[in-house]
């Protein structure tokens, strides 16, 4: 049987689900939902299926190709879970001894699927092992009762294209979030550093094409799926990202000094002068090395505030950072500031809001961010955030009231901006509790409900589209409880 003689197939049994008498429990068509004859169809997802190809959420973020996107998927999943919501993650294995599923949380699992050899794959290598990916999706979904799934959430384009394929399949709708996109990356490379290959590109712009909602972290991204990729302006909704207010908290009103000082001693730097922490992926996207030339510019300015400083780069090598993993250390030393240079491996949990409340500032120079989390994270400790004025950094920091926004990437003007606040205590106070105020209205739990009202609304529309088609091949049809 070819594929389209699969899907009419698929199609008159939904039609036959539909005009049946009452009397015994139906399916909601593709959808599989269990109902009452005479009853409208479930609106809301019962279950979703998250498919994240390149990373696991399992994965410490700040290193290889983990970062904001592991945040979001399991922030978001646990919260969709409390909503009584199960979510089902589809990874790549990555170590043949690793389990098939492990619950991260109640009502959240993730599947590994065997897609190639475990290790030694980069990123832009995996489009070769889609087909084995989606494969291995396809037959979890097979084991599972019809309509196990409702709804298809897609993370970055790699999964797109496995989350096109399975929504046919499957008969569901596919919603996608690109978290990152090629033509904008490419426009705002890195010195250096490699554009996203053409392939992703088409890539990106066939999953942009299929899916049903596309959800942007800010109105920039909106902006460009719509002006860049062709998107449907009424098929995109922004849903912006959360920071876990419950770990990430400022210190007590009269407890700061104390705060950053045990702070520091948990992560073995000097407990006097200044602090100022990069914290995420060692790669030229991050533009770290934007920040030691600063630091650079800064010791020829003022070279006894430089003296009394420390910088602490918090990552791991990634993507094209891996190219020279010790890049930056000689980065250091040819500026001559190694000795106001550490390097800390990916820190985690508390660990990490302990990095924000070590530092007087967080320095988040990237080309590019769709959002921003670790902006987010470090206002809500309370620490002031010095940020590029690009894509998402915009939303994330508000300029002059919790943080500073740097025009361009120069390292004087990224100096002037450093050395302004470090030597103005009291404009750092004041953006402090500006930073906490903005973080405030930004939470997991808000993210998920955004969520939800998109699942919603794309399981409905999906019902209401099969219900029409359904009409316009035989006009007396009408699904069972209609008026």
């Amino acid at each position: 049987m070819t594929y389209g003689a699969e899907v009419d197939s698929e199609r008159r049994s939904c039609e036959r689900h539909i005009t049946v008498t009452e009397g015994a429990d139906v399916l909601d068509g593709h959808t599989g939902v269990a109902r009452q004859r005479g009853t409208q169809p479930r609106r809301g997802p019962r279950r979703i299926a998250t498919v994240s190809v390149h990373t696991s959420p399992l994965h410490q973020p700040g290193t290889g190709d983990a970062g904001g996107m592991n945040v979001y998927i399991v922030e978001v999943a646990r919260r969709l879970a409390e909503a009584n919501v199960e979510v089902e993650i589809f990874t790549r294995a990555t170590a043949s001894d690793l389990p098939p599923v492990v619950e991260m949380a109640p009502g959240v699992h993730v599947r590994h699927v065997t897609a190639g050899p475990f290790e030694g794959l980069a990123k832009e290598e995996l489009p070769g092992q889609l087909c084995a990916f989606t494969a291995g999706v396809l037959r979890a979904e097979a084991a599972r009762p019809p309509g196990f799934y409702d709804l298809i959430h897609s993370h970055y384009w790699l999964s797109g294209q496995v989350g096109w394929l399975a929504k046919e399949r499957w008969g569901v709708p596919l919603v996608h979030t690109a978290h990152t996109l090629a033509k904008v990356k490419n426009a705002q490379l890195a010195a250096g550093d490699r554009p996203e290959p053409k392939a992703r590109v088409i890539g990106e712009e066939q999953v942009v094409a299929e899916a049903d909602r596309l959800v942007a972290n800010t109105r920039a991204e909106a902006e460009d799926l719509i002006a860049s990729y062709g998107a449907d302006p009424a098929g995109v909704t922004v849903v912006e990202p959360g920071v876990d207010l419950e770990r990430f908290q400022p210190p007590p009103v009269g407890g700061e000094v104390a705060a950053k000082l045990a702070a520091r001693r948990r992560l073995g730097l000097a407990p006097h002068g200044y602090v100022v922490a990069f914290v995420g992926r060692i790669q030229p996207l991050k533009a770290p090395d934007v920040l030691l030339r600063a630091v650079a510019a800064l010791r020829r300015r003022n070279p006894r505030l430089v003296d009394e400083l420390t910088v602490a780069i918090v990552g791991g090598p990634s993507g094209t950072g891996l190219d020279r993993p010790t890049s930056l250390i000689e980065l250091a030393a040819s500026l001559g500031i190694t000795d106001t240079v550490r390097f800390l491996p990916p820190q985690t949990g508390d660990d990490l809001a302990a990095v924000y409340r070590a530092a007087d500032l967080v320095a988040v120079p990237s080309y590019n961010e769709t959002f921003g989390l670790v902006a987010l994270e470090a206002q809500a400790c309370g620490t002031p955030v010095v940020a590029a004025s690009v894509g998402g950094l915009v939303t994330a920091v508000r300029d002059g009231v919790s943080g500073v926004l740097v025009d361009g990437h120069a390292a004087d003007d990224w100096a002037a901006a450093l050395g302004t606040l470090l030597t103005e205590p009291r404009r750092r106070a004041e953006l402090s509790r500006g930073a906490v105020r903005h973080a405030s209205a930004f939470s997991w739990s808000r993210t998920a409900t955004g969520l939800l009202t998109v699942y919603r609304e794309a399981v409905s529309k999906h019902w209401n589209n099969l219900v029409s088609g359904l009409a316009a091949d035989d006009p007396t049809a009408q699904p069972a409880g209609a008026c």
